[in-house]
C-alpha cells in the first residue's frame, strides 16, 4: 500500500500528466542545467520511481567517487519516506534497493559500446533492466555515436535512458549538434529561482510544449507536488 501511495503521488506523474505520458521505452532524455543544481537529484528520483514500480534499473556514474551515488539514493529516499511518513523506512528501502545496480566508469577508458555490452551481459544474466541513468557524463567527450549506440539499445531492450548534462546554454539548439538533437526525445533544464529551481520542458519529442513547469525544493533537491 505505501508503495502505492508513493507512486501515485510521485511528481513523476505530475510530468507524466503534462508530457502526454512522459518518456516513453525505446526514448532517452536529458536533464540539463549549470553545474550544481540538482540533475543528479532529478536523476535519482526518476531511478527511485522504476524502483518503486518493482523495476531493475542501473545506475551509471562516470563522478571519480563511486559512494556519491549510493549516498544520493539514501538521502533522496530519507526524504521522501520524511515527507510521506512512510511507517517502516528501512523495509521499504531494502526491498525497492534490490532491484538497483550501481556502476561507476571511467569515461576515459570506456565507450557507448561497452557499455551497452555491459548492460547486454546483465541481460542475458537473467536480469531484466527497465531503466538506464547515466549520471557524471562530461559531455564535451562524448561523440555522436555514443549517443546513437545508446538510443539504439534502449530501442531494441525496449528500455528508457535518462542522462544529466551540464551546459550554460538555455536553449536545445544550442546544447546540442543538429545530429544529437534528433536522437535526444526529451530535454528539460533546470534553473534557479529566488524561492526554488525551476525544471522547464524544453523538449518532448516532437510535442507541443506544455505551458506548466515543475519546481525542486532549493533546500531538498525533492521535486514539489502540485
Amino acid at each position: 500500500m505505501e508503495n502505492k501511495e508513493l507512486i501515485d503521488r510521485s511528481p513523476i506523474r505530475t510530468f507524466e500528466s503534462i508530457t502526454n505520458g512522459g518518456i516513453k521505452a525505446g526514448e532517452i532524455g536529458a536533464i540539463t542545467s549549470k553545474k550544481g543544481l540538482g540533475k543528479t537529484s532529478v536523476l535519482v528520483q526518476l531511478g527511485m520511481d522504476y524502483l518503486l514500480q518493482d523495476k531493475k534499473i542501473v545506475h551509471i556514474s562516470f563522478n571519480q567517487q563511486s559512494d556519491n551515488a549510493f549516498t544520493w539514493y539514501e538521502d533522496i529516499f530519507a526524504e521522501i519516506t520524511k515527507r510521506k511518513n512512510i511507517a517502516k523506512p528501512d523495509d521499504l528501502k531494502e526491498n525497492l534497493l534490490k532491484n538497483r545496480i550501481l556502476l561507476n566508469f571511467n569515461q576515459d577508458i570506456i565507450s557507448g559500446k561497452q557499455i551497452v555490452g555491459t548492460l547486454e551481459a546483465l541481460s542475458s544474466g537473467g536480469i531484466k533492466i527497465e531503466g538506464l541513468v547515466i549520471d557524471g557524463l562530461d559531455f564535451s567527450k562524448v561523440t555522436d555515436d555514443t549517443i546513437k549506440v545508446l538510443k539504439d539499445y534502449a530501442k531494441k531492450a525496449k528500455i528508457v535512458v535518462w542522462f544529466g548534462v551540464s551546459t550554460d546554454e538555455t536553449e536545445v539548439k544550442k546544447m546540442f549538434k543538429p545530429e544529437l538533437e534528433k536522437i535526444i526525445d526529451a530535454v528539460l533544464y533546470l534553473e534557479q529561482k529566488p524561492d526554488s529551481i525551476q525544471m522547464q520542458i524544453l523538449k518532448i519529442r516532437g510535442d507541443k510544449l506544455p505551458d506548466s513547469t515543475m519546481k525542486l525544493d532549493s533546500k531538498t533537491l525533492l521535486l514539489a507536488e502540485n
